[in-house]
């Protein structure tokens, strides 16, 4: 190993030299070079952009992945596979191990019982919103985060590398300043001394001698501090170009955050659609739990629902109580009048779809007329829209006063 004591013995005299600077400006006790205004401006907004992308970088993951032990591991998880240059296989999410696990209990149960099919739809639907969260997950890992931590792992830490740089450069700077003025206030100090020496020859050599060195070493101060303004102001230069690149950071941040915004209503979208569909699903089931003699999942219970909501002919083969010797055909709303219960207005905030006939297809922003019956699902209302009738959703409209 080559090791330059003269090169260690130099460097630690610069740092020393440096820390002793440091500190007597910090003690008010040696004058400090500013930096030019739009230079600390730069260095303020850097220094403002560093700290609130840390922030919001944090959060997001915590965010995005709530457990903090699960998410260092999936740091340190990243980091290897990063490391050795491997994609990160896509982990199961929450939802889709919860859906598994009500799968796997639903064959345990049987699924055929109510309790067993009730855990397999659910299930099935846990699944889609975990897919749908992984898929949220990859999107933002990619369109924002990355680019965040790409921000504070590469470019802030050049930045900062060169901000430390022209901070090493100006306490160069005012060291050279301070040896300056000492020399010249020596060699001022020199020159004003008595002139009685001029009387004895060897005294008046001496003096001669001793001016000449305070002149060079004057000189030479001033040499240094030459150099070391230019050195300076090249190194301000440099952090000053590289603190400019910070409204560009601004700009490619806004793109990522209205990718990561995209990406947030993208899922919760889905989630909201999943969720419906889920409702509407579990509601049949419940629908076909409650029927004595069920036709299909999509009828409502017929014990629980007015002679007028049904049409088609009874059924004559049946010997259970009276109450229940009808069997649901279609629902006639258009031909029906039927038994109207607190009847208001509704505005209609999604648009959707009917499933069958005993539903009434909506458009977002219309108004329609909505009432209940006796016994009716309180999830549902009858909605009447002209000469149009039929159960709606409640979770689709907005009821008006």
């Amino acid at each position: 190993m080559d090791f330059n004591v003269k090169k260690l013995a130099s460097g630690a005299g610069v740092f020393f030299t440096r820390a002793v600077q440091f500190t007597e400006e910090k003690l008010g006790q040696a004058e400090k070079t500013e930096l030019d205004p739009h230079l600390e401006n730069l260095i303020a907004r850097a220094d403002c952009t560093k700290n609130w992308t840390e922030k919001i970088l944090r959060q997001t993951e915590v965010l995005l992945q709530p457990n903090p032990i699960d998410h260092t591991g999936a740091r340190i998880e990243e980091f290897i596979y990063d490391k050795l240059d491997k994609k990160l296989p896509s982990k199961t999410t929450n939802p889709e191990l919860l859906g598994q696990y009500m799968l796997e209990a639903a064959n345990e149960f049987g699924p055929g019982t109510p309790y067993g099919s009730t855990l397999i739809t659910v299930g099935e639907y846990q699944k889609r919103l975990g897919g749908a969260e992984r898929e949220l997950l990859q999107t933002s890992a990619a369109t924002f985060l990355t680019p965040l931590r790409n921000f504070l792992e590469g470019d802030w830490r050049t930045i900062s590398k060169e901000r430390r740089l022209l901070e090493n450069r100006r306490l160069d700077l005012d060291i050279c300043k301070a040896r300056l003025k000492k020399a010249k206030q020596a060699e001022a100090k020199a020159a004003a001394a008595p002139d009685f020496q001029e009387t004895r020859p060897r005294n008046y050599v001496l003096s001669a001698s001793a001016s000449a060195l305070l002149s060079e070493e004057v000189d030479k101060a001033e040499h240094e501090l030459r150099v070391a303004q230019t050195e300076f102001d090249r190194q301000a230069e440099v952090t000053r170009l590289l603190l400019e690149g910070i409204s560009s950071t601004h700009l490619n941040h806004l793109r990522c955050l209205q990718d990561f915004a995209e990406a947030q209503a993208t899922y919760y979208a889905q989630c909201h659609h999943y969720m419906q569909d889920l409702q509407r699903e579990l509601h049949k089931c419940a629908n076909s739990v409650s029927t004595p003699h069920p036709t299909a999942a999509v009828c409502p219970d017929p014990d629980h629902l007015p002679s007028a909501f049904l049409s088609g002919p009874s059924s004559p083969g049946d010997s259970v109580s009276s109450s229940s010797n009808h069997r649901p055909s279609t629902l006639a709303m258009e031909q029906t009048q039927l038994p109207v219960t607190g009847s208001r207005k509704a505005k209609v905030l999604y648009d959707y779809d009917a499933h069958d006939a005993s539903e009434l297809s909506l458009l977002a922003d219309e108004l329609i007329t909505v009432y209940t019956v006796p016994g009716m699902d309180p999830d549902w209302l009858i909605g009447e829209q002209g000469n149009q009738k039929g159960k709606v959703p409640v979770t689709y409209l907005e009821l008006l006063s």
